[in-house]
């Protein structure tokens, strides 16, 4: 009687709590991508790179952890330079920094517009979280497109990892 009774007890916990680690996973492992900057940008002209993201857990066969979670927000963006690593993001005179899920509806998560020329290869951005991204996350993949001024010519291409985090609640059943 006791183990049924442990049994059912740890399924409950494990059912309840299914949304709880869920919203753990989702602030835990961002969306990342990496977004290539061509040398024949021109300058002081709104320019566009995309591609699609993914996550740590999706990469571990977590498909079906979004039905889990609800109240989806921008947590945290950034970029990082990789190709050359010691690219400064003083590159930019501005950067914005969209999602979508597929569709061609997408929506601004993050931008900046005020950086600043030896800002290093590390630039976080200023994030959107005023909204719920539920529609976007638990679309069936994510694409991000980001839309930037570049402050002068480039001698090379420049890759530029795209980092977001978010934050996410368990759904109530």
């Amino acid at each position: 009687m006791n183990k049924m009774l442990f049994a059912a007890l740890a399924a409950i916990i494990l059912f309840a709590g299914c949304g709880t680690v869920q919203s753990i996973i989702k602030s835990s492992f961002p969306y990342t991508t990496t977004l290539v900057v061509p040398a024949s940008s021109k300058s002081d002209t709104t320019l566009s790179a995309s591609s699609n993201a993914g996550s740590f857990d999706e990469s571990l066969g977590n498909v079906n952890g979004n039905q889990y979670i609800q109240d989806i927000k921008i947590a945290s963006a950034r970029l990082i330079a990789t190709n050359p690593g010691n690219q400064s993001m003083g590159m930019f005179k501005s950067v914005k920094i969209f999602i979508s899920n597929g569709s061609k509806d997408e929506v601004m998560v993050a931008s900046r517009n005020d950086v600043s020329e030896h800002i290093g290869s590390d630039l976080v951005l200023d994030i959107d979280n005023s909204r719920f991204f539920d529609k976007y996350i638990k679309g069936n993949s994510l694409k991000i497109r980001m839309e930037y001024v570049l402050r002068d010519s480039l001698k090379t291409d420049v890759s530029v990892r795209t980092s977001l985090s978010f934050s996410a609640s368990p759904q109530r059943k």
